[in-house]
């Protein structure tokens, strides 16, 4: 799988971006893809961007 990130962003923009994995979905800062990334359960994301 690969990281996404929002058609709506730009290079300026400070971005996350997204990478869904099995039961859960991942999350990093664009700008920094080496970083921390923060990991929860799909069923939460869903909710978030409901």
């Amino acid at each position: 799988m690969t990281w996404r990130k929002s058609s709506y962003s730009t290079s300026q923009a400070n971005c996350v971006e997204v990478r869904h994995l099995r039961d859960a979905v991942a999350i990093r800062d664009s700008k920094n893809p080496d970083g921390p990334v923060l990991v929860v359960p799909a069923v939460d994301w869903r909710r978030l961007v409901r």
